[in-house]
């Protein structure tokens, strides 16, 4: 995976059987790569109708999303599968609680925001931590695999493929 507008380049995304954040994808994480949950509870792969959920540090390890939430409306998200480039572009970002169980189905979604909805789209969910901003804001709750109360979460949209 690449982000062109904060630098990412040839991150390494993983996948596995289970939800965004879990303790499997933790430990993904905790190697330097990228997450990215599959299966009933979790998201789809590059490409496929529905969510394409991918997770990843910002504070540790490595920090392969570290700049993350500076990722604005119109950026685009690179993601090479099986020889074929899938051209995502950010459309909104969406930030949700680790408290707040409704807030996390929001997460791993079929359609980010909208549980329960049919996606009709190819969708990606770039995820990472807000633990500066939880730090900041003086909150310092966290879970016991360490993620902080908030997650940033920016949502795109493929728009082309390619060879």
């Amino acid at each position: 995976m690449s982000i062109p507008a904060i630098g990412v380049r040839n991150l390494r995304v993983v996948a596995y059987t289970g939800t965004a954040d879990d303790r499997p994808g933790t430990r993904i994480q905790d190697r330097g790569f990228a997450a990215s949950p599959r299966g009933r509870a979790g998201g789809v792969g590059p490409g496929e109708i529905g969510n394409f959920i991918v997770t990843g540090h910002r504070v540790s390890h490595n920090r392969p999303l570290e700049h993350a939430p500076d990722l604005r409306n119109g950026d685009h998200i690179l993601v090479t599968a099986g020889g074929t480039e899938y051209d995502y572009v950010v459309t909104r970002t969406m930030t949700i609680s680790f408290r707040k169980p409704a807030e996390k189905a929001q997460q791993n979604a079929a359609v980010p925001g909208n549980p329960g909805a049919t996606p009709t789209s190819a969708m990606i969910t770039i995820s990472t931590c807000a633990t500066p901003e939880d730090h900041a804001a003086g909150n310092y709750w966290h879970d016991e695999l360490g993620n902080p109360e908030h997650r940033i979460n920016k949502i795109g949209t493929l728009v082309a493929t390619r060879p």
